[in-house]
Formats: structure tokens, C-alpha cells, sequence
């Protein structure tokens, strides 16, 4: 079972998202779990204080190593199996291969920092793995640990309707997703694209793949190989 820990100053901001629609519907049949933490539950003296002053001066203030160490500590043994994540704008980019990976294993223990970060000790400490969702800086890590936890679950067995649903889509195969269509055939003068009505099974994936690898030039080369201009294995 895919089992996630997130230990989070703001735990009440757990499951949201995360409990409606299919990782909701999965959630509730048991199909994964979900476990938010309060760090402050560690925090020293009367106010429970998780941060101090940045060594050296600077603005703001830094999460203290002794208190995330004792945060991830009583969520996790020493023989939990689970990565452990700290979710981080300079973090490793999340990518749809990384995801699958984690889905396929026992889960991950997600540590969502606030302020200016962590002390960089515990990171060494604890064998955090930093982790992003893209280049730009969120308030804090748990709306990143919230589009982790959903890009995993949905490729939980069990949890998507149908199994090829997951396979087609953007990144799985090195390229953008191909665009959809559905009825009516006509909407405000934009028709349907002939090749969908041909039957022609061929065809339309051969119109399918050509759309994806066109769709993909235009918009992230960076995944296609400088060489072939076929979908890279850099994912």
C-alpha cells in the first residue's frame, strides 16, 4: 500500500484536494493512506518554536535541524523503507517517471518547510531528498506535496477507471499528449478532424503520434533529442 506522511506546519490543509475525485474515492476504500503531522508538536519551549534567527544574518527565519529531526523521527523509524522527501524550488524537478516510481513503492515521508527553509544539517542528517514542482517559489512546500501525493496516486492500480488512460498520456512516452476531441461534430465552425471519423484505427494513431511529436517541437523541445527530434529518454 502506497502510505504518505507529510509533516507540515499546517496539517488542517490535508487531504483537501486530495480527498475528492478518484485519489478522494481511492483514499476512502483503503487503496492508499495519508498522514499529516504537525511539526509544531516538536517545537521547543512554551510556544512550541520551530524556527530561529539565520546564522551569519538575513532576512526571515530558518527551521531548526533539532526540531525537524525529532518531526521525522517519530513519523519514521529507521527501517521505514519510504523516501524521504523535502519539497524545495531547488529541488530535483519533478518528472512523470519519478512519479510512477514512487508509485510503484511503499510511499514517501514529504517534510513541507516554511519561512526561508531548513537548516541545511538536516538534510544530510536524515537523507532528505529536495524535491520541485517547477521554478517559481510557493509560501510553502504543501501545495507541492499535495501535486506529488496526486501525480503517485493516480497511477496506483485501482485507482484510475482504465489502465490505458495513464499509459497515453503527456510525458509517458517522452512527448506532449496528443489533443482530444469529442462531440459535437461541428462546434462554431470547428470541425471535427476528418482522420477521427475515418474508423481507420492505423491511421489515427499514425495522426495521433504525428500531433503529439508536433505539439511537443513547438512548445518543450527540451524533450525531444537534438539528434533524431524523437522523444529523448532524458525523463
Amino acid at each position: 500500500m502506497f502510505r504518505a506522511t507529510v509533516l507540515t506546519l499546517f496539517p488542517e490543509m490535508f487531504p483537501g484536494p486530495l480527498g475528492l475525485s478518484l485519489a478522494g474515492d481511492a483514499l476512502s476504500r483503503g487503496v492508499w493512506t495519508l498522514e499529516p503531522r504537525q511539526i509544531r508538536e516538536h517545537g521547543l519551549g512554551r510556544h512550541r518554536a520551530v524556527d530561529d534567527t539565520p546564522a551569519g544574518g538575513g532576512p526571515g527565519m530558518v527551521m531548526r535541524a533539532d526540531v525537524l529531526a525529532a518531526a521525522i523521527d517519530a513519523a519514521a523509524p529507521k527501517d521505514d523503507p519510504r523516501p524521504r522527501l523535502l519539497m524545495s524550488p531547488r529541488g530535483a524537478p519533478l518528472t512523470q517517471a519519478r512519479a510512477r516510481e514512487l508509485a510503484q513503492g511503499p510511499g514517501a515521508i514529504i517534510l513541507c518547510a516554511r519561512f526561508e527553509g531548513v537548516d541545511e544539517r538536516i538534510i544530510d542528517a536524515r537523507g532528505l531528498e529536495e524535491m520541485s514542482i517547477g521554478d517559481f517559489v510557493l509560501s510553502g512546500g504543501e501545495i507541492a506535496a499535495l501535486a506529488l501525493i496526486d501525480a503517485c496516486v493516480r497511477l496506483i492500480p485501482g485507482v484510475m477507471g482504465e489502465e490505458a488512460s495513464g499509459v497515453e498520456e503527456s510525458f509517458e512516452a517522452g512527448l506532449l499528449e496528443y489533443p482530444h476531441y469529442t462531440r459535437p461534430r461541428d462546434f462554431e465552425g470547428r470541425a471535427l478532424p476528418e482522420v477521427l471519423l475515418s474508423g481507420d484505427h492505423a491511421r489515427i494513431a499514425k495522426w495521433r503520434h504525428e500531433q503529439a511529436l508536433a505539439l511537443t517541437r513547438a512548445r518543450r523541445p527540451d524533450l525531444l533529442s537534438p539528434q533524431t527530434g524523437d522523444a529523448s529518454r532524458r525523463r
